[in-house]
């Protein structure tokens, strides 16, 4: 039997062509992060009351959604590197069975500090399933195919956001605990994981094995694009981790409407992850500043909706605004930094991306803590400043890489 190529000299260990189900289980891989990121976020303010006499609990409660993404991206890069070194598969099957376990804790979990534990185990989980099915996606396909992939995954995770908002928020209806129980999908997973996912192989000489290992790992690129990434990151997770707090501030306080709000403006993400192919002529210097600008310009929005006289409506349009450019960041990103790195280090280069997506992701409420203290304006002013602060960064991205680019990878910068 033939063997064929994957990638250039990327090669299965069997002759076997990826086809939808190995699509479909990749993407769904790929919403786990996105599930233990929203899928609680509804009964975050009935989480909160029911630990009320806790100290700081108005910290602990955001930091219990946020603590897997923090692991995540911690770990983030030792996953990258494992797969490199190890391989992908099993890696992936350790981490989706050691999801269903500590996503599911918190059912019978009594203490607060208890089940942060657990959800830290979740980003550990998180931190193998999510390195490992991105750096599939590339292993799999290449070119213009990998493209729309990785742009699915954008676009299939944030569908997936929404129906979590909203069945997060009808479960939450039944107790704060219930959504918990969707953590299980680990073990539903796995399964089909063993049997219809493979593990890539590279096939090459000795002479180019020779050339790989000295082969240079760009560094300075990979930095810039993290960087841009957690910034994205604090910006597109405002609203998942802060728009019920804001709307239990205003007097909505049901999980239900919570999630619905959430669930619409994350349809807005999938928008903006649709517009990423026709908008790639632009190249990532135009992509990038159009992201950031409306990240900024929903900003600031939703400070104005989200005051004595604004209302639910004008909440939900603004936090969609923002969320639109939200869809269109992400893939912009994941994109750029796929075609930065080689095969022998794409798992790093994934990791690296992971780390900085998820850490953004994690400090995001400590960054609203933070900018609401210096505004003195509480959760609106740190929404407000936040929104002129993604100004600004749309602004330079744009001078930066469109006007004077990086001297050490000009082609890169501005790739369509």
């Amino acid at each position: 039997m033939g063997m064929k190529s994957l990638r250039g000299d990327v090669r299965s260990e069997i002759a076997r062509t990826p086809g939808m189900l190995q699509v479909i289980l990749l993407m769904a891989g790929s919403c786990l992060p996105v599930m233990a990121a929203v899928l609680i976020a509804p009964v975050l303010p009935r989480i909160q009351a029911h630990y009320a006499d806790l100290p700081n609990v108005q910290v602990l409660v955001p930091v219990m959604l946020t603590i897997p993404a923090l692991i995540l991206g911690l770990m983030a890069p030792f996953a990258g590197a494992l797969v490199d070194r190890l391989g992908r598969k099993h890696l992936l099957l350790a981490g989706l069975l050691l999801y269903g376990v500590a996503g599911t804790a918190p059912l019978w979990l009594g203490e607060l500090h208890a089940i942060i534990a657990s959800r830290a185990l979740v980003g550990l989980a998180e931190a193998a399933v999510m390195t490992c099915c991105t750096t599939l996606v590339g292993d799999y396909w290449d070119g213009s195919r990998r493209e729309r992939l990785l742009t699915l995954q954008t676009i299939f995770s944030s569908l997936a956001a929404t129906a979590f908002f909203f069945i997060g928020g009808s479960l939450g209806e039944m107790g704060w605990r219930m959504p918990f129980w969707l953590y299980a999908v680990g073990f539903v997973l796995w399964l089909p994981s063993m049997w219809l996912l493979w593990e890539p192989m590279r096939v090459q000489s000795a002479t180019d094995a020779l050339e790989s290992s000295k082969e240079p790992f760009p560094l300075a690129l990979v930095t810039t694009i993290c960087a841009m990434t957690l910034l994205a990151a604090v910006a597109f997770y405002l609203v998942p981790v802060h728009l019920g707090f804001l709307l239990d501030g205003m007097g909505e306080r049901s999980p239900q409407r919570i999630g619905q709000a959430m669930g619409i403006s994350s349809v807005a993400v999938v928008l903006g992850a649709a517009t990423y192919s026709p908008l790639s002529r632009l190249g990532v210097a135009r992509q990038l500043s159009l992201a950031f600008g409306l990240l900024g310009a929903g900003s600031l929005w939703l400070a104005q909706a989200g005051s004595d006289s604004g209302d639910y409506a004008s909440v939900v349009a603004a936090a969609s605004l923002g969320s639109l450019g939200g869809g269109m960041v992400i893939p912009t990103l994941v994109n750029w930094m796929m075609r930065s790195v080689s095969f022998a280090q794409r798992g790093r280069g994934t990791g690296a991306f992971m780390a900085s997506f998820f850490i953004g992701q994690f400090i995001c409420p400590l960054v609203v803590l933070g900018l609401g203290a210096v505004s003195g304006g509480g959760l609106l002013g740190a929404i407000n400043t936040m929104g002129w602060g993604l100004g600004v960064i749309a602004l330079v991205a744009l001078l930066t890489f469109g006007v004077l680019r990086f001297a050490q990878a000009p082609a890169a910068l501005v790739e369509k």
